[in-house]
Protein backbone atom coordinates (compact mmCIF):
# COMPACT_ATOMS: atom_id res chain seq x y z
CA UNK A 1 0.00 0.00 0.00
CA UNK A 2 1.42 3.42 -0.98
CA UNK A 3 2.17 5.60 2.03
CA UNK A 4 0.83 8.77 2.71
CA UNK A 5 1.95 12.10 1.17
CA UNK A 6 2.18 15.74 2.03
CA UNK A 7 0.87 17.19 -0.99
CA UNK A 8 0.97 21.21 -1.79
CA UNK A 9 -1.31 22.75 -4.37
CA UNK A 10 -0.76 26.33 -5.63
CA UNK A 11 -4.37 27.35 -6.51
CA UNK A 12 -5.63 29.72 -9.66
CA UNK A 13 -8.64 30.66 -10.57
CA UNK A 14 -8.62 28.24 -13.39
CA UNK A 15 -6.20 25.85 -12.83
CA UNK A 16 -4.11 24.32 -9.44
CA UNK A 17 -0.95 23.03 -9.52
CA UNK A 18 -0.04 19.84 -7.46
CA UNK A 19 3.28 19.00 -5.97
CA UNK A 20 4.30 16.64 -3.38
CA UNK A 21 7.32 16.67 -0.33
CA UNK A 22 8.37 13.14 -2.33
CA UNK A 23 10.48 13.41 -5.07
CA UNK A 24 9.01 10.87 -7.25
CA UNK A 25 5.37 12.57 -7.45
CA UNK A 26 5.19 14.54 -10.26
CA UNK A 27 4.19 17.99 -10.24
CA UNK A 28 0.98 18.20 -12.23
CA UNK A 29 -1.83 20.87 -13.15
CA UNK A 30 -5.26 19.95 -12.39
CA UNK A 31 -8.09 22.37 -13.82
CA UNK A 32 -9.93 24.08 -10.83
CA UNK A 33 -13.54 22.43 -11.12
CA UNK A 34 -15.00 20.13 -9.09
CA UNK A 35 -15.23 17.25 -11.08
CA UNK A 36 -11.13 16.93 -11.88
CA UNK A 37 -10.58 18.15 -8.40
CA UNK A 38 -12.57 14.85 -6.81
CA UNK A 39 -10.78 12.50 -9.76
CA UNK A 40 -7.39 13.86 -8.10
CA UNK A 41 -8.12 13.52 -4.55
CA UNK A 42 -9.21 10.25 -5.42
CA UNK A 43 -6.06 9.26 -6.77
CA UNK A 44 -4.37 10.06 -3.34
CA UNK A 45 -3.54 7.50 -0.65
CA UNK A 46 -5.59 7.91 2.29
CA UNK A 47 -4.23 9.71 5.26
CA UNK A 48 -2.46 11.89 3.05
CA UNK A 49 -2.23 15.54 4.28
CA UNK A 50 -2.48 18.12 1.44
CA UNK A 51 -2.35 22.16 2.33
CA UNK A 52 -3.00 25.26 0.26
CA UNK A 53 -2.94 29.24 0.68
CA UNK A 54 -5.89 31.08 1.25
CA UNK A 55 -6.67 32.58 -2.14
CA UNK A 56 -9.71 34.39 -1.83
CA UNK A 57 -12.95 31.94 -2.53
CA UNK A 58 -10.64 29.88 -5.27
CA UNK A 59 -9.35 27.52 -2.68
CA UNK A 60 -12.56 26.72 -1.01
CA UNK A 61 -13.97 23.67 -3.68
CA UNK A 62 -10.36 21.92 -3.17
CA UNK A 63 -10.45 22.65 0.51
CA UNK A 64 -13.80 20.69 1.48
CA UNK A 65 -13.68 18.48 -0.88
CA UNK A 66 -10.62 17.18 0.46
CA UNK A 67 -11.79 17.60 3.93
CA UNK A 68 -15.25 15.40 2.54
CA UNK A 69 -12.59 12.76 1.57
CA UNK A 70 -11.02 11.94 4.80
CA UNK A 71 -8.21 13.76 3.71
CA UNK A 72 -5.91 16.07 6.47
CA UNK A 73 -6.70 19.64 4.87
CA UNK A 74 -4.57 22.55 6.11
CA UNK A 75 -5.74 26.27 4.85
CA UNK A 76 -2.11 28.41 5.34
CA UNK A 77 -1.21 32.13 5.50
CA UNK A 78 0.12 33.27 2.69
CA UNK A 79 2.39 35.68 5.06
CA UNK A 80 3.55 32.41 5.99
CA UNK A 81 5.15 30.94 3.21
CA UNK A 82 5.98 34.23 2.08
CA UNK A 83 8.69 34.49 5.07
CA UNK A 84 9.52 30.49 4.69
CA UNK A 85 10.32 30.64 1.27
CA UNK A 86 13.21 33.49 1.96
CA UNK A 87 14.14 31.23 5.09
CA UNK A 88 15.22 28.30 2.88
CA UNK A 89 16.58 30.64 0.26
CA UNK A 90 14.04 30.03 -2.75
CA UNK A 91 15.31 32.13 -5.79
CA UNK A 92 12.43 32.28 -7.99
CA UNK A 93 8.68 32.16 -7.75
CA UNK A 94 6.67 30.40 -10.21
CA UNK A 95 3.38 28.50 -10.28
CA UNK A 96 5.56 24.79 -9.38
CA UNK A 97 7.94 26.36 -7.19
CA UNK A 98 5.09 27.65 -4.52
CA UNK A 99 3.28 24.03 -4.99
CA UNK A 100 6.74 22.33 -4.20
CA UNK A 101 7.34 25.01 -1.11
CA UNK A 102 3.63 24.51 0.27
CA UNK A 103 4.73 20.79 0.16
CA UNK A 104 7.91 21.31 1.86
CA UNK A 105 6.42 23.59 4.79
CA UNK A 106 3.52 20.53 5.39
CA UNK A 107 6.30 18.00 5.51
CA UNK A 108 8.44 19.89 7.98
CA UNK A 109 5.50 21.82 10.34
CA UNK A 110 2.82 20.26 10.09
CA UNK A 111 2.41 19.08 13.50
CA UNK A 112 2.43 22.44 14.28
CA UNK A 113 -0.97 23.64 11.99
CA UNK A 114 -4.26 23.57 12.97
CA UNK A 115 -6.14 21.84 10.15
CA UNK A 116 -8.78 23.16 8.56
CA UNK A 117 -12.51 23.15 9.92
CA UNK A 118 -15.09 23.88 6.89
CA UNK A 119 -17.87 26.58 7.88
CA UNK A 120 -20.92 25.41 7.54
CA UNK A 121 -23.04 27.67 4.70
CA UNK A 122 -24.45 29.61 6.54
CA UNK A 123 -21.13 30.72 8.92
CA UNK A 124 -19.38 30.89 5.37
CA UNK A 125 -22.03 33.71 3.91
CA UNK A 126 -21.47 35.38 7.24
CA UNK A 127 -18.03 35.71 7.25
CA UNK A 128 -18.19 36.56 3.53
CA UNK A 129 -21.22 39.37 4.61
CA UNK A 130 -18.98 40.67 7.64
CA UNK A 131 -16.22 41.43 5.32
CA UNK A 132 -18.29 42.86 2.67
CA UNK A 133 -19.48 44.95 4.67
CA UNK A 134 -16.29 46.57 6.41
CA UNK A 135 -15.20 47.31 2.82
CA UNK A 136 -18.06 49.41 1.87
CA UNK A 137 -17.75 50.89 5.34
CA UNK A 138 -14.60 52.03 4.19
CA UNK A 139 -15.77 53.30 0.61
CA UNK A 140 -18.53 55.19 1.96
CA UNK A 141 -16.21 57.08 4.75
CA UNK A 142 -13.55 57.35 1.94
CA UNK A 143 -15.81 59.30 -0.26
CA UNK A 144 -17.16 61.63 2.57
CA UNK A 145 -13.51 62.28 3.42
CA UNK A 146 -12.88 63.28 -0.05
CA UNK A 147 -15.86 65.51 -1.11
CA UNK A 148 -16.81 67.28 1.63
CA UNK A 149 -15.74 70.41 0.99
CA UNK A 150 -16.98 70.17 -3.23
CA UNK A 151 -20.10 71.74 -3.13
CA UNK A 152 -20.35 71.17 -6.88
CA UNK A 153 -20.89 68.33 -6.49
CA UNK A 154 -23.00 67.78 -3.46
CA UNK A 155 -26.00 66.76 -4.48
CA UNK A 156 -24.33 63.67 -6.44
CA UNK A 157 -22.47 62.96 -3.23
CA UNK A 158 -25.28 63.18 -1.05
CA UNK A 159 -26.60 60.18 -3.58
CA UNK A 160 -24.04 58.03 -3.64
CA UNK A 161 -24.05 58.29 0.16
CA UNK A 162 -27.53 57.03 0.36
CA UNK A 163 -26.84 54.48 -1.99
CA UNK A 164 -24.28 52.99 0.50
CA UNK A 165 -26.21 53.29 3.35
CA UNK A 166 -28.77 50.84 1.47
CA UNK A 167 -27.21 48.60 0.56
CA UNK A 168 -25.53 48.40 4.50
CA UNK A 169 -28.77 48.21 5.50
CA UNK A 170 -29.82 44.86 3.22
CA UNK A 171 -26.37 43.42 4.07
CA UNK A 172 -27.80 44.15 8.21
CA UNK A 173 -30.83 42.41 6.94
CA UNK A 174 -29.30 39.11 5.39
CA UNK A 175 -27.23 38.86 8.37
CA UNK A 176 -30.35 38.98 10.09
CA UNK A 177 -32.14 36.47 8.29
CA UNK A 178 -28.83 34.04 8.32
CA UNK A 179 -28.23 33.94 11.95
CA UNK A 180 -32.02 33.03 12.43
CA UNK A 181 -31.29 29.79 10.63
CA UNK A 182 -29.01 28.43 13.02
CA UNK A 183 -30.46 26.64 15.99
CA UNK A 184 -29.76 28.65 19.37
CA UNK A 185 -28.29 31.58 17.61
CA UNK A 186 -30.52 34.25 18.91
CA UNK A 187 -29.81 33.47 22.58
CA UNK A 188 -25.73 33.10 21.84
CA UNK A 189 -25.89 36.81 20.27
CA UNK A 190 -28.01 37.78 23.53
CA UNK A 191 -24.88 36.61 25.62
CA UNK A 192 -22.55 37.99 24.06
CA UNK A 193 -24.49 41.78 23.80
CA UNK A 194 -24.59 42.13 27.53
CA UNK A 195 -20.91 42.42 27.57
CA UNK A 196 -21.29 46.48 27.55
CA UNK A 197 -19.29 47.60 24.50
CA UNK A 198 -20.37 44.79 22.29
CA UNK A 199 -22.70 45.66 19.51
CA UNK A 200 -24.81 43.24 17.04
CA UNK A 201 -21.95 43.00 14.52
CA UNK A 202 -19.13 42.20 17.00
CA UNK A 203 -21.54 39.55 18.48
CA UNK A 204 -22.17 38.38 15.38
CA UNK A 205 -18.70 37.80 14.17
CA UNK A 206 -17.83 36.47 17.35
CA UNK A 207 -20.83 34.09 17.77
CA UNK A 208 -19.97 32.77 13.90
CA UNK A 209 -16.05 32.53 15.50
CA UNK A 210 -17.19 30.08 18.61
CA UNK A 211 -19.59 28.31 16.69
CA UNK A 212 -16.79 27.00 14.25
CA UNK A 213 -13.70 26.46 16.13
CA UNK A 214 -13.32 24.91 19.39
CA UNK A 215 -10.71 27.10 21.59
CA UNK A 216 -9.08 25.02 23.93
CA UNK A 217 -8.54 28.28 26.02
CA UNK A 218 -8.91 32.10 25.97
CA UNK A 219 -4.87 32.22 25.05
CA UNK A 220 -5.50 30.52 21.90
CA UNK A 221 -8.82 32.35 21.15
CA UNK A 222 -6.62 35.93 21.59
CA UNK A 223 -3.63 34.21 19.55
CA UNK A 224 -6.00 32.69 16.93
CA UNK A 225 -7.50 36.78 16.16
CA UNK A 226 -4.30 38.26 16.24
CA UNK A 227 -4.42 40.14 19.48
CA UNK A 228 -1.69 38.65 21.00
CA UNK A 229 1.46 40.74 21.78
CA UNK A 230 4.36 39.57 20.45
CA UNK A 231 7.78 40.11 22.19
CA UNK A 232 10.77 41.04 20.99
CA UNK A 233 13.71 40.44 23.44
CA UNK A 234 17.26 39.32 23.09
CA UNK A 235 19.98 39.25 26.19
CA UNK A 236 19.19 42.56 28.23
CA UNK A 237 17.24 44.39 25.72
CA UNK A 238 13.46 44.16 26.22
CA UNK A 239 11.92 45.12 22.57
CA UNK A 240 8.46 46.91 22.42
CA UNK A 241 5.47 44.71 22.26
CA UNK A 242 3.31 44.48 19.01
CA UNK A 243 0.41 42.79 18.43
CA UNK A 244 0.95 39.71 15.88
CA UNK A 245 -2.20 40.59 13.84
CA UNK A 246 -1.93 36.95 12.01
CA UNK A 247 -5.59 36.63 12.38
CA UNK A 248 -8.81 38.46 11.10
CA UNK A 249 -8.48 41.95 10.87
CA UNK A 250 -12.09 42.39 10.52
CA UNK A 251 -12.69 40.69 13.79
CA UNK A 252 -9.16 43.22 15.30
CA UNK A 253 -11.23 46.04 13.75
CA UNK A 254 -14.45 44.77 15.40
CA UNK A 255 -13.02 44.25 18.88
CA UNK A 256 -11.17 47.49 19.34
CA UNK A 257 -14.10 49.17 18.21
CA UNK A 258 -16.26 47.14 20.88
CA UNK A 259 -13.34 48.17 23.46
CA UNK A 260 -13.31 52.07 22.16
CA UNK A 261 -17.38 52.08 23.61
CA UNK A 262 -16.20 50.02 26.15
CA UNK A 263 -14.05 52.22 27.86
CA UNK A 264 -16.50 54.86 27.98
CA UNK A 265 -19.10 52.68 29.81
CA UNK A 266 -19.32 52.70 33.49
CA UNK A 267 -18.76 49.01 33.78
CA UNK A 268 -15.36 49.36 31.80
CA UNK A 269 -14.43 52.50 33.00
CA UNK A 270 -12.66 51.99 36.14
CA UNK A 271 -10.47 49.05 34.53
CA UNK A 272 -9.32 51.49 31.18
CA UNK A 273 -8.58 54.06 33.93
CA UNK A 274 -6.59 51.70 36.01
CA UNK A 275 -4.39 50.92 33.02
CA UNK A 276 -4.09 54.33 31.75
CA UNK A 277 -2.68 55.24 34.96
CA UNK A 278 -0.07 52.79 34.95
CA UNK A 279 1.07 54.86 31.68
CA UNK A 280 -0.38 52.38 29.17
CA UNK A 281 -1.46 54.41 26.00
CA UNK A 282 -5.16 55.12 24.97
CA UNK A 283 -4.35 52.78 22.29
CA UNK A 284 -2.73 50.11 24.33
CA UNK A 285 -5.83 50.32 27.32
CA UNK A 286 -7.75 50.08 24.58
CA UNK A 287 -6.34 46.67 23.20
CA UNK A 288 -5.99 45.19 26.85
CA UNK A 289 -9.66 45.37 27.15
CA UNK A 290 -10.09 43.94 23.97
CA UNK A 291 -8.50 40.62 25.00
CA UNK A 292 -10.48 40.72 28.53
CA UNK A 293 -13.57 40.85 26.15
CA UNK A 294 -12.31 38.28 23.74
CA UNK A 295 -11.66 35.50 27.13
CA UNK A 296 -14.81 36.67 28.53
CA UNK A 297 -16.94 35.95 25.58
CA UNK A 298 -15.08 32.21 25.09
CA UNK A 299 -16.01 31.89 29.45
CA UNK A 300 -19.70 32.94 28.12
CA UNK A 301 -20.09 30.91 25.36
CA UNK A 302 -18.62 27.84 27.38
CA UNK A 303 -20.92 28.19 29.84
CA UNK A 304 -23.91 29.65 28.62
CA UNK A 305 -24.00 32.35 31.14
CA UNK A 306 -24.64 35.89 30.61
CA UNK A 307 -22.03 38.83 31.33
CA UNK A 308 -21.20 39.67 34.70
CA UNK A 309 -19.43 42.61 36.13
CA UNK A 310 -17.30 40.22 38.02
CA UNK A 311 -16.21 38.58 34.85
CA UNK A 312 -13.75 41.70 34.47
CA UNK A 313 -11.63 40.81 37.51
CA UNK A 314 -11.14 36.94 36.81
CA UNK A 315 -9.51 38.00 33.02
CA UNK A 316 -5.85 38.67 32.82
Amino acid sequence: MQSALFIGVDVAKDNVVVACSQATFPVRTVPNKPAALKTFLRSLPPQSSIAMEATGSYHQDLADLAHQMGLRVYVLNPRDLHHYAKGVGLRAKTDRVDAGLIARFLANEGPRLRPYQPPTAEQRKIDQLLRRRAKIVTLKTALQLACHDMPSIRTETANLLKSFTALLKKIDQQLATLQQAIPERAQQLQRLQSIPGVGPLTACWLANLLDRIRFANSDALVAFTGMDPRPCDSGQKRGQRRLSKRGPAEGRRLLFNAAMAAARCQVWKHTYEHYRERGWTTTEAVLILARKMLRIALAMYKTQKSFDAQFIGKTA
